[in-house]
């Protein structure tokens, strides 16, 4: 199994966050900024002021399994930064909704490649 590309360093995802495109969706949020790379860098984001670590944990999962599904049908060289809003609980976090929104959102952001 092959792991995901991330952003890891606090810069790297505030230059995301600051210089990048703002879509939304009902569950999740996400920064698109295009890189000088041939690859996608994903990054996640949860407040930890919020959630405890397992229900963070649990959330990045699902959203870490949602793009790994569809990452092959999308465009290359970008850094993405998905956040998750803050206004939806943890125990609401469900597998349908995030897939549903990742796909509305990457359509609305031109980023699906020959769908």
């Amino acid at each position: 199994m092959r792991k995901l590309n991330t952003l890891k360093k606090n810069y790297e995802f505030k230059n995301v966050l600051s210089k990048g495109k703002f879509y939304i969706g009902k569950q999740i949020s996400i920064y698109v900024l295009k890189n000088n790379k041939k690859i996608n860098v994903i990054g996640i984001a949860v407040s930890t002021r919020k959630y405890g670590a397992v229900q963070r944990n649990r959330i990045k999962r699902l959203i870490r399994e949602n793009y790994r599904l569809i990452k092959n049908s999308l465009k290359q060289g970008y850094d993405i930064v998905f956040l998750w809003n803050k206004k939806n609980e943890a125990k609401d976090a469900n597998y349908f909704v995030i897939n549903e929104d990742m796909i509305k959102i990457f359509k609305k952001a031109e980023l699906f490649g020959d769908i």
